[in-house]
C-alpha cells in the first residue's frame, strides 16, 4: 500500500504526514492493505479533541501551566467523545485512536494510565507516527528537529514511550520516511 495522503486530507497537514506514517507502520506490522487504509485515514481524526481546547492554549508560545496542560491533555478525552457511537467502522476507529494516542507503553501516558498491550494497538501506531511528526515540525514553541535527532528519540524511548513493535516497524521503513518528509512542504503547524 502506498503511503498517500489520505482522501480529503490538507496537503502538508500533520493529519496528513502522520497518516502517511501510520500506513507505513501498519503495512510493515503485517496488515491487510483495508486495515492499513482505515487506520491511516481514522488516524487524521487523532487530534479532533484539540477543538475542545481552548486556542489560547493550543498556541502557546512558552510552557503550559499545569492547568493548562490538564486543559490540553483533555483533547484525548474529548476526541473519544465525539467520535464514539458511530456506525461507521473509521470512526469506531478514530475514537480509540483518538483516546489512545497519548497512553505510554510504560503506564505514565494519559488519559487512562494504560501500558504495553493494554493500549489498542492502533493507539501505539499512532503515538510513533504522532511524536514523530510532533519533532520534525514547526511549532509556535519550538523549531523543528533533525530527522536524526527525532529517530534517536524514538529509539531511547522505544520500551517506555513507545511499543518498541511499533518503532522497530517505523524504522524499517526509514527511506520511505525519508522520501515522505522530504516531498512535503515545511512541516509547520499550531
Amino acid at each position: 500500500m502506498a503511503a498517500a495522503e489520505p482522501a480529503g486530507a490538507p496537503r502538508g497537514s500533520h493529519g496528513a504526514r502522520v497518516a502517511s506514517y501510520v500506513a507505513l507502520i501498519a503495512e510493515q506490522l503485517g496488515f491487510p492493505p483495508e486495515r492499513c487504509r482505515q487506520l491511516s485515514l481514522a488516524s487524521t481524526l487523532h487530534d479532533i479533541g484539540k477543538a475542545g481546547v481552548p486556542e489560547a492554549i493550543r498556541i502557546k508560545r512558552g510552557p503550559l501551566t499545569p492547568d493548562e496542560r490538564d486543559e490540553m491533555e483533555r483533547h484525548a478525552e474529548h476526541g473519544r467523545a465525539l467520535l464514539e457511537g458511530s456506525s461507521s467502522a473509521v470512526v469506531k476507529l478514530a475514537a480509540e485512536i483518538a483516546a489512545s494516542h497519548h497512553e505510554r507503553w510504560d503506564g505514565a501516558g494519559y488519559p487512562n494510565r494504560l501500558c504495553g498491550e493494554d493500549i489498542p494497538l492502533s493507539g501505539r501506531i499512532v503515538a510513533v507516527a504522532d511524536v514523530f511528526d510532533a519533532l520534525t515540525s514547526r511549532r509556535p514553541y519550538k523549531e523543528p528537529w533533525p530527522l536524526d535527532q527525532a529517530k534517536a528519540h524514538l529509539v531511547a524511548n522505544a520500551g517506555s514511550h513507545f511499543d518498541p513493535a511499533c518503532v522497530n516497524a517505523f524504522l524499517a521503513r526509514w527511506p520511505e520516511i525519508i522520501r515522505l518528509v522530504a516531498a512535503g512542504p515545511p512541516a509547520s503547524e499550531p
